[in-house]
């Protein structure tokens, strides 16, 4: 089973101003953005439903140069709200971490 770590060097999530949350995905190396991109596990629909959020409402953007896929959404609570558990967002990635991707894109 593949996990976004065989792929990534740098996995991360960040506020994006108070009202965003980013993810950023970095790749090893050009093979590895090329298969990770190639099957289509980062998608909005999966950020949709890991953070309630709508598809509409979330922005993925392949950076080949940088070997990097970006993914913003917005957060689920404004930063420093009473109700906000990670101020820093820093911790949103985790449910991410351990999830299979499939190398074989289903058609």
């Amino acid at each position: 089973m593949a996990t976004l770590l065989d792929f990534c060097s740098l996995v991360r999530s960040k506020n994006a101003g108070p009202f965003t949350l980013t993810f950023d995905f970095m790749c090893h190396d050009q093979a590895a953005y090329d298969t990770l991109v190639a099957t289509g596990f980062l998608n909005k629909d999966l950020f949709a439903r890991l953070y309630g959020v709508r598809p509409e409402h979330i922005l993925l953007v392949n950076h080949p140069l940088a070997l990097a896929v970006k993914v913003s959404l917005p957060r689920p609570e404004v930063q420093g709200d009473l109700r906000d558990a990670d101020c820093y967002a820093g911790q949103q990635y985790a449910p991410l971490m351990d999830l299979p991707v499939e190398l074989e894109r289903a058609s």
